[in-house]
């Protein structure tokens, strides 16, 4: 863990959830980072216990609150990857704070990313469906086929995740249906359609088809077809950990640190946005 003085002191919110405990332990093991607070919803089982503990580690000397905006005001930046609801509060209080939001939350809605937009008129908020390397890299590789590739070729993406997983399709699907959309010069919610059944007719030319599995305790696993007659191109990625999405958080924050307050996404800090 990096010295105190020296390092950026991050929040984990939802500390007590698969995700929230593994920010915790990509925290502690990165360089320039140290756990500043750990916070879970009010009446959680886990408010009052040692963070560290909490994900598997030794004591950090942090202890689980319910009570976010006295910490926030301590600390540095705040890693959350809760729920849309939950997560336009943390940006709220991320503004008052002036601090980096980093927000790994799906499902959000045109009203959530709103408030999002007037929050980072204060905070830099980093946000994204996927905060992982491949799949920005894969973004911007979908984006070009799409330009590169007629009308005529048919876009499809299908992902599969966890059983537990609440929205469909994934924050990573409509990332990369975004990115195909972009390629083409069209609104996805024009173009996209999700999932068939029954007697749907044919496939209408242009369009962005949507198919979303799920079961087991898959991570991620995304792959976008571009079909074409007699040829198809497939562009795909498979998430084996969920640490990756977490280094990819904390290194978001640490490139937020220095920015302007405003509104980024992965591809910023990759360095891959045009």
């Amino acid at each position: 863990m990096s010295d105190r003085a020296q390092s950026m002191g991050l929040v984990v919110v939802g500390a007590g959830g698969r995700m929230g405990r593994t920010l915790i332990r990509a925290v502690d093991a990165m360089d320039g980072v140290h756990l500043a607070g750990a916070i879970e919803r009010e009446g959680s089982e886990h408010v009052g216990r040692d963070a560290g503990l909490l994900a598997g580690l030794g004591e950090s000397g942090v202890t689980v609150s319910d009570d976010p905006l006295p910490i926030f005001a301590e600390a540095q930046g705040v890693l959350d990857f809760t729920s849309p609801a939950a997560s336009v509060e943390f940006a709220g209080l991320a503004a008052q704070a002036r601090i980096v939001h980093v927000v790994g939350t799906t499902g959000c809605s045109e009203e959530d990313e709103a408030a999002f937009r007037a929050a980072a008129r204060h905070a830099r908020i980093v946000k994204s469906g996927n905060m992982s390397l491949g799949v920005n890299l894969l973004s911007v590789l979908v984006r070009k086929a799409a330009e590169a590739l007629g009308d005529d070729w048919d876009i499809e993406i299908a992902e599969m995740h966890h059983r537990h997983k609440v929205d469909a399709p994934s924050g990573t699907a409509l990332l990369l249906g975004e990115a195909a959309a972009e390629g083409r010069g069209v609104s996805l919610d024009a173009a996209s359609v999700r999932g068939r059944d029954g007697h749907t007719g044919t496939r209408e030319a242009g369009t962005i088809g949507f198919a979303a599995l799920r079961g087991g305790s898959v991570v991620g696993e995304h792959a976008v077809t571009f079909a074409g007659e007699g040829e198809r191109v497939e562009l795909a990625h498979k998430a084996d950990d969920r640490s990756i999405f977490a280094r990819g958080a904390v290194k978001a924050a640490l490139w937020a640190h220095t920015r302007k307050p405003g509104l980024y996404s992965m591809l910023d800090v990759l360095g891959l946005a045009e």
